[in-house]
């Protein structure tokens, strides 16, 4: 019976978990010593990821499971949908399963304060990966881009398309910002505005609607849908004869329902071309918009760079060294100042996009041009 119990006990633990082969360093602590004998010494990785709604997400959770692969772990790789709910219950299955980490793109980065305790007391580290893990002590490294500088790369391209420093204008733009439940959407408006800001002042921009700062502009979970619904309501309410000359859209998919927004109302015709249009994450569909002279601009973020980068944070706390880090003072959660490590963005628009994203393998041309 004792036999039989143990054998269901290793094919319950195991159920679940991406096979990825064993590291077997002597020493490593464990968060569950029975998890890990069960699991014949293995260390098991918890990689919890937001949604399965945008495939930057997929390929995130992807890139992570084949590095994990390459030093030997095994992963729990879980998606929640962009449920809050979801995501904790995922994260205290991992804990109770015995993971050896936790690498967390939270939905809500204030929400896991008490599911973080629990990591904390079950004596796992905790990963941020991109979306910084707020008001909480037991966040041990973040692992993101430089995300002020994301927002300055869309605010200058708005900048030098209507020769804003050349004196050029007025011209009529809109603002959107991300969810307010993520931290990064600030920085990204921060660094936009910080760009912006001085041409709205001195009125060589114009936000005709007058709606501006993250109170007004934020779109709840990045959800296209809401974006073109706001843009509907914008258009009808202060682009009767007016147009609108630029829209500062923080990612492609707020984007893609801003641009459906336009189309509706006759932009993208020669007669009425489309307004200038940010966007980030270099998403397929936003990608072949801009070759079809819709979209006008996105921000590469290199997914198979940044998860490297957290797996290899995750590997240095598990052997006992400490992670490379490149930022010890931007990221304060409202708990603490969480070690970070910032990566490079990239601003594409139609004349760079395949030298950027084809050359570095990021896409094939077929992905892209079929």
């Amino acid at each position: 019976m004792k036999k039989v119990l143990s054998l269901l006990l290793v094919v319950v633990l195991a159920f679940g978990l991406t096979a990825c082969g064993a590291k077997t360093e002597t020493g490593a602590e464990t968060s569950n010593a029975a998890a890990a004998e069960a699991q014949g010494g293995k260390k098991i990785v918890g990689i919890a990821m937001p949604t399965k709604s945008s495939q930057r997400w997929i390929d995130d959770g992807n890139n992570m499971v084949k590095e994990f692969e390459k030093l030997g772990y095994q992963c729990d790789l879980q998606y929640a949908e962009d449920v809050v709910e979801n995501q904790l219950s995922q994260l205290e299955n991992m804990i109770t399963k015995g993971v050896s980490v936790l690498v967390i793109a939270s939905i809500d980065g204030e929400s896991l304060t008490d599911v973080l305790q629990k990591a904390h007391d079950a004596k796992i580290p905790v990963i941020a990966y991109d979306r910084l893990i707020k008001k909480s002590e037991f966040v041990d490294y973040y692992a993101t881009f430089d995300n002020f500088k994301v927002g300055v790369q869309q605010a200058a391209y708005i900048e030098k398309a209507l020769g804003l420093k050349e004196g050029k204008g007025p011209f009529n733009i809109e603002l959107f910002g991300g969810s307010p439940d993520d931290n990064n959407a600030y920085f990204f408006y921060d660094g936009a505005m910080s760009v912006l800001q001085q041409y709205i002042d001195s009125g060589k921009l114009v936000v005709k609607s007058g709606q501006m700062g993250m109170d007004k502009v934020a779109t709840l979970r990045w959800d296209g849908a809401t974006a073109q619904a706001r843009m509907d309501n914008l258009l009808s309410a202060h682009y009767g004869t007016e147009k609108i000359h630029a829209v500062l859209s923080p990612y492609d998919g707020i984007s893609i329902g801003i641009l459906s927004s336009l189309k509706g109302v006759g932009y993208g015709t020669p007669a009425q071309p489309m307004p200038v249009v940010t966007g980030q994450d270099a998403e397929l569909p936003s990608v072949k918009s801009i070759i079809a002279g819709e979209q006008t601009q996105t921000v590469f973020k290199d997914t198979r760079e940044l998860a490297k980068k957290a797996v290899g944070m995750a590997d240095a706390v598990l052997n006992g060294k400490q992670p490379e880090v490149n930022d010890t003072k931007t990221y304060d959660n409202g708990v603490k100042v969480v070690p970070s490590y910032l990566l490079e963005p990239v601003s594409v628009d139609v004349s760079n996009w395949e030298s950027i994203l084809v050359g570095s393998g990021y896409y094939t041309k077929d992905q892209v041009t079929k």
